[in-house]
């Protein structure tokens, strides 16, 4: 048989048969994802498909969802309602929830969808996990194929429990070596979208392997996969190891009792597959990075920026708001105060999350330094609820996106960075690498 890509072998589970780059192929969906923002259209779709079958078909079938235990709602993006629309939109889709019988529906008090379908078990290695947001790649990290999609795509998702795909091509990006002491793996994945660019991976899967991914625990691997679509790729691949099958054990008890790790071990790569492209990374002597405004890959060494005076930090997103990002931050800031030009807004990407932090005194270490501590949700990342820049503004933000407009006035500066980089900053009041 021609060996295959970890991507190529999650399709041909999905569809019964054996596929391969560049091959159209119809696959069965494990999970499928909406949030409060994307879900209202979604749900619209879902109703007008039913509509046009009965109409077509002269019947009266119910408007029913392919199966009540694999979608999952989410209200995480503008909560609480920052707006009476976004708090019509909260009471629409807990009336689909209800409707459908949801079996697995979050409200606003249990964070970032991309933190909280992991947390909760739903993501598995080997699934194919379809959500109504772009950073969807994020379960990628669990050795899930991940991808978002429209609304429209949603739509038929939910009715069906099927989509279509072009099977992607595979980049390999393989990161050996040991990061520094200043280094995290949000240094790793700017340095990888500034170099392959913001359409460098459209359409692929980016997969990351080698003794440096290895290396990462859970929290940060979820960070390189989550940026994947900040190059244009499909999802960003982690084949599952032992760190993963520990990490999903403890959250799906199912899974634990069906499986071993040796029932993973096929979900890699094999030795001669085909890559579209491969590069090698050397991250001994990796630098902390910085992404400038006002593109994802427009980066920089963070020492290179010079006297750029910082008006606010924000730290959290799904890309770095868990328990060991917080933690990183605050052990750069070590005993210094902020400094008195910065507001600090600390977001944890869930309440799980939060709860770690409270417990281990981290939430008052940051209140006391007069940083604003938020519930869990999406904030400042999407310019909503909270947290926006004003006018010439400067933010620095652990989140992925720096658009212009992204978090506030079109006229603001955002800059990306690690939580090492950002408790440096903090301190100094203005970008500054971190210290080895």
């Amino acid at each position: 048989m021609k060996e295959q890509t970890l991507s190529e072998k999650i399709f041909s589970l999905k569809s019964g048969k054996d596929v391969f780059a560049g091959e159209y192929t119809i696959a069965n969906i494990d999970c499928a994802m909406i949030h409060d923002v994307t879900g209202p259209l979604a749900v619209d779709g879902f109703y007008k498909i039913f509509e046009e079958s009965n109409r077509l078909h002269g019947k009266n079938s119910k408007s029913l969802v392919f199966d009540k235990d694999k979608v999952i709602l989410l209200f995480d993006h503008q909560v609480p309602a920052d707006s009476i629309k976004a708090a019509e939109n909260h009471i629409y889709l807990r009336k689909f929830a209800k409707e459908q019988n949801l079996t697995y529906f979050y409200d606003i008090y249990e964070g970032i969808c991309h933190q909280v379908l992991p947390e909760k078990g739903h993501v598995l290695p080997g699934s194919l996990v379809l959500g109504a947001d772009s950073h969807t790649c994020a379960y990628g990290a669990l050795g899930s194929f991940a991808t978002g999609v429209g609304s429209t795509d949603m739509a038929n998702i939910l009715a069906t429990g099927k989509l279509w795909f072009k099977v992607p091509e595979t980049v390999l990006f393989n990161a050996n070596g040991k990061f520094s002491g200043n280094v995290c793996s949000k240094d790793l994945i700017l340095s990888i979208i500034g170099k392959v660019g913001a359409d460098g991976c459209t359409y692929k899967a980016a997969e990351f392997k080698g003794s440096a991914v290895s290396d990462m625990d859970i929290s940060q691997r979820m960070t390189v996969s989550n940026m994947a679509i900040e190059m244009g790729a499909k999802t960003g691949i982690i084949e599952p190891d032992k760190k993963t099958y520990d990490y999903v054990s403890k959250r799906n008890e199912k899974f634990a009792n069906e499986n071993t790790f040796d029932d993973l071990k096929f979900l890699k790569s094999d030795e001669s597959a085909n890559f579209s492209e491969v590069h090698d990374i050397n991250v001994n002597d990796l630098n902390p990075k910085v992404a400038c405004p006002d593109r994802v890959d427009f980066i920089c060494d963070a020492e290179d920026v010079k006297n750029v005076s910082v008006d606010q930090i924000f730290i959290g997103s799904c890309t770095n708001g868990r328990f060991e990002d917080f933690e990183m931050f605050l052990n750069e800031v070590g005993d210094e105060p902020f400094a008195k030009n910065v507001r600090v807004i600390a977001v944890p990407a869930s309440r799980t999350e939060y709860m770690k932090l409270l417990k281990a005194g981290y939430i008052e270490k940051l209140i006391e330094k007069g940083a604003i501590v938020e519930s869990a949700c999406c904030g400042p990342c999407m310019g909503a609820s909270f947290g926006r820049l004003g006018k010439k503004e400067v933010g620095l933000s652990t989140s992925n996106r720096n658009f212009k407009g992204r978090q506030g006035s079109p006229d603001a500066s955002v800059y990306l960075c690690s939580p090492k980089t950002a408790g440096a900053s903090a301190v100094t009041g203005e970008i500054t690498a971190p210290e080895k």
